[in-house]
């Protein structure tokens, strides 16, 4: 059983491990527990300062010889997507993303399971079970949902929500000034419809339609090729030493 924090959280940091980002680096990470009746604030006020949630954890990197890994964040009000990025909206138009409770299902663990293994066979998380799947989608402090892509059907105009196969799934969570997106996946299958910056594409809107300032993307880290798709929605603000800072190109 998880017991109530103290008033003031208490941090901690890994010990070494691989970067899986960049070939022959290490990375160490600090975190702290989001239990209890602070979970909410301290969510707000670490993410705000770099964190990422991960179930009841939040953590940042602290890699004593590199500082490749950034936090970057979308102001909505001002993003305008560039011409591929409208491409990829209107490629994607017969899609809608239907807000749901963060409880698993079998159609997102057997969605999870086929992305998994056609893009991250090598990674960490290739070995989750439905129990672990069920886990990261459910233990949650925060305010937390899914998201779930489907085709438009005859009746998402009266009630908003798509129908057949589940296409792409992504995992947010509600912040006071926006929204972060924790992780995503999708038909591996359907890679031509570049689904992952269309979510990207489709929270900023949510963002908007909440009025929420910011979108929350999670790390940009220069001189990794997985992560270089996120330098390409600007302006965006990235978190430096001295605070958040504009980057427009």
């Amino acid at each position: 059983m998880t017991s109530q924090p103290r008033d003031t959280p208490q941090f901690y940091l890994t010990a070494p491990s691989p970067c899986p980002y960049l070939p022959g680096k290490e990375e160490r990470k600090v975190f702290t527990h989001l239990v209890g009746k602070r979970a909410v604030e301290l969510n707000e006020i670490l993410t705000q300062g770099g964190f990422r949630r991960s179930q009841t954890i939040a953590y940042r990197p602290a890699c004593e010889t590199c500082r490749a890994c950034v936090s970057v964040r979308i102001p909505v009000g001002e993003f305008e997507p560039s011409r591929n990025m409208r491409r990829v909206q209107k490629a994607n138009a017969d899609l809608v993303g239907t807000v749901v409770p963060n409880r698993p299902s079998s159609d997102q663990y057997g969605l999870f399971r086929r992305y998994l293994d056609a893009r991250h066979g090598d990674g960490g998380m290739v070995d989750m079970t439905v129990l672990d799947y069920a886990m990261m989608v459910e233990d949650s402090h925060v305010e937390t949902r899914i998201v779930e892509y489907r085709r438009r059907g005859p009746d998402t105009a009266i009630n908003g929500r798509g129908r057949g196969d589940l296409i792409a799934v992504c995992l947010s969570d509600v912040l006071a000034d926006g929204l972060s997106m924790v992780y995503s996946f999708y038909d591996p299958t359907m890679a031509d419809r570049s689904l992952g910056t269309f979510m990207i594409l489709d929270h900023i809107e949510k963002a908007r339609a909440m009025r929420l300032p910011y979108l929350y993307l999670g790390y940009w880290v220069d001189g990794s090729r997985k992560m270089a798709y996120k330098s390409r929605f600007l302006p965006q603000e990235r978190l430096m030493g001295q605070g958040w800072a504009r980057v427009e190109e």
